[in-house]
């Protein structure tokens, strides 16, 4: 059985950093397109970053420069490096991978950010 689960999040203030992880098991990342979502309250559930098999990355344009997203096979772990957070980035942030045509969700770590 896939899971994902998320650390990391937590309280910052305004120009600071966080870095978050997402430690899967019960499969192989490897060759699997992995990211992160973030939802914030009252608000839909939208893409950050993804990063494919083959290291290739994808990032919303409200992080582009701040965030960096990077993965280490060998550990099964996905991270999100976040500098120069923004009151606006407070959310949840979701750990999410495509496995066997299936997505999979981490039940999510709280960021927020004080301004």
């Amino acid at each position: 059985q896939v899971q994902l689960v998320e650390s990391g999040g937590g309280l910052v203030q305004a120009g600071g950093s966080l870095r978050l992880s997402c430690l899967a098991s019960g499969t192989d990342i490897s060759f699997a397109t992995m990211g992160w979502y973030r939802q914030a309250p009252g608000k839909q559930r939208e893409l950050v970053a993804t990063i494919t098999r083959g290291d290739s990355t994808n990032y919303a344009d409200f992080v582009k420069g701040r965030f960096t997203i990077s993965r280490d096979n060998a550990k099964s772990t996905v991270y999100l490096q976040m500098n120069s957070l923004k009151a606006d980035d407070t959310a949840v942030y979701y750990c999410w991978g495509r496995f066997s045509f299936i997505n999979y969700w981490g039940q999510g770590t709280q960021v927020t950010v004080s301004s």
